[in-house]
């Protein structure tokens, strides 16, 4: 029964880090995704601007509010890239971020 008890420890713990760590590599992608726009945009507050965007993406589930929020900024500065584009990058950056992360720890 103790056995029982502890392996459904461990998998609460496992998935409790998980989740955490995959929280923090989406906000560090999102962080990655501001600072890669502000640069395309001529922000001079890059960081600022990345804070933004990683705000963005508590508006809901998903990162369809962050692909919005940059899709929008870049419109309104005239910048030429799509939401597939954006989506790709971010798919790359989730990449960095997760290295970022495990070269941390």
């Amino acid at each position: 029964m103790t056995n029982m008890s502890d392996r459904e420890k461990a998998f609460e713990s496992k998935f409790a880090l998980d989740e955490e760590l995959r929280f923090k590599a989406e906000a560090r992608r999102n962080k990655l995704l501001g600072l890669w726009a502000a640069g395309l945009l001529g922000k001079a507050d890059a960081d600022a601007y990345a804070r933004e965007v990683v705000a963005a993406d508590f508006e809901e589930v998903g990162h369809e509010d962050v692909v919005r929020k940059v899709k929008a900024d870049f419109d309104a500065a005239g910048v030429s890239i799509s939401e597939d584009q954006i989506r790709l990058k971010m798919v790359e950056l989730l990449g960095d971020a997760v290295a970022q992360i495990q070269n941390a720890s």
